[in-house]
């Protein structure tokens, strides 16, 4: 499946919680990235910023790092801030790519297999 998304907008600053270092900055998409392309771009961001002394306190962790429509790096300081710009466009284009070139995993079970099954879970009470 093909899939190509594009940072929109400036990235946002939120304060975390006291005791906790570095704020949580959040990057717009052009759209809700699937978690194979989620993955695909935590990993090139990991390698991108391997030995980057001043990425001390950033928590990358892929399965948590698009959070729909946005990229949420938690741990950001000032120092490091200038320098992420760059690691975050090449992970993107990576991640494009990615989606691009690999083929679609094979599904244990079709699209309307997996709705009769979620169908059969009933979560209002009588």
């Amino acid at each position: 499946m093909y899939e190509h998304y594009e940072i929109i907008g400036e990235a946002r600053g939120e304060p975390r919680p006291a005791g906790c270092v570095g704020v949580r900055v959040r990057v717009r998409l052009s759209g809700h990235p699937s978690r194979r392309w989620a993955h695909a771009f935590g990993a090139r961001l990991a390698t991108e910023l391997s030995g980057h002394a001043a990425v001390g306190h950033l928590r990358i962790n892929t399965a948590e790092i698009v959070q729909g429509d946005e990229i949420v790096l938690d741990g950001v300081e000032p120092s490091e801030a200038p320098g992420l710009a760059q690691p975050l466009r090449l992970a993107v284009s990576s991640a494009n790519e990615a989606a691009t070139r690999e083929p679609e995993p094979a599904r244990n079970a079709t699209q309307r297999e997996a709705d009769v099954i979620a169908g059969q879970i009933s979560l209002t009470e009588s």
